[in-house]
């Protein structure tokens, strides 16, 4: 075993021991071996080349604006303090689930190594949501990561389904809402989010089998969302413009109403809401009602 520091003092498992080594032959310097203090998992801290750390293909987009920021501490206070958490998908390749930014910005500033806590079980790659907390998610961050996360599992764990990594995803409508994101960048995902929330679920079966079923669910939003923003327009033609009208036109059209002991099934939902958005009366509307709508919607200050 190479002359590493062990904590608590012991033997770690062949499967770790292995990886240290590896990092030593891949260039970088094992600092210690150590036990979490939650599930005493092994775990490696140490400083990694660069140039062999990226992230993984799952995640949300680089932040040029974060990484500019983190740049500007970093450069002020000439200190770098913040390991990344990274695991090894292959030999010679590191990626950082949470840390990307961080590594940006020490390749920014022609950084040759950063330190890292390496994890040997390469299922944590896909514990994005929960691990990645450099930055705050935006809807739109977290239903990207999770639609690119899901098209990793297709591909590499097609005997398992949405369910077997409910926890990963979070939530059934991230995945939805992050195919509508993947062809507009620009979808209104806030606006449908909360009546996503009441109908989408888990599919079950493996992914090879959800994955129409969920682009299904997501040509049915998309559609709604065309009808929607026909009315949308019809109502700024008239003049109003509000940036909440939106919300404003899905309140009054949703068939979800509070008196609803039950709720409907996502595709009985969606083509109830597209026939009751083509039937919506865009002169019955004032800006006043869409002004007083959004005040009332708003969150109370902190």
């Amino acid at each position: 075993m190479g002359t590493w520091t062990v904590f608590p003092e012991g033997t770690p498992p062949a499967p770790v021991r292995q990886l240290a080594e590896r990092v030593e032959q891949d260039g970088g310097r094992v600092l210690a071996l150590y036990q979490e203090p939650v599930g005493d998992h092994w775990q490696i801290f140490g400083l990694l080349p660069l140039e062999k750390v990226e992230p993984t293909p799952y995640q949300r987009t680089l932040s040029p604006a974060h990484v500019k920021r983190l740049a500007a501490v970093v450069k002020k206070t000439r200190r770098f303090v913040d390991p990344i958490v990274v695991t090894s998908p292959r030999p010679g390749v590191y990626w950082t689930p949470n840390g990307n930014h961080r590594r940006a910005v020490l390749a920014q500033l022609k950084a040759t190594v950063v330190p890292a806590i390496l994890i040997p079980d390469r299922d944590v790659t896909f514990h994005i949501l929960a691990l990645n907390t450099e930055k705050a998610h935006t809807l739109k961050d977290k239903s990207l990561e999770v639609i690119r996360m899901y098209r990793g599992l297709l591909a590499e764990d097609p005997s398992r389904g949405e369910e077997d990594y409910a926890f990963q995803f979070e939530a059934p409508y991230f995945i939805t809402l992050g195919l509508l994101y993947e062809t507009n960048a620009r979808f209104a995902g806030g606006a449908f989010a909360p009546l996503l929330r009441r109908v989408d679920t888990f599919l079950r079966g493996p992914f090879p089998k959800t994955w129409p079923a969920r682009q299904e669910r997501a040509d049915l939003v998309r559609q709604a969302d065309e009808v929607l923003s026909d009315v949308v327009a019809r109502l700024r033609r008239r003049g109003i413009r509000h940036p909440y009208v939106r919300n404003f036109v899905l309140a009054r059209t949703t068939p979800l109403t509070r008196r609803r002991k039950t709720v409907p099934g996502f595709e009985t939902t969606f083509t109830k809401l597209a026939e009751n958005l083509a039937r919506f009366d865009v002169t019955s509307v004032r800006y006043e009602d869409i002004q007083r709508s959004a005040l009332m919607a708003a969150p109370a200050p902190e």
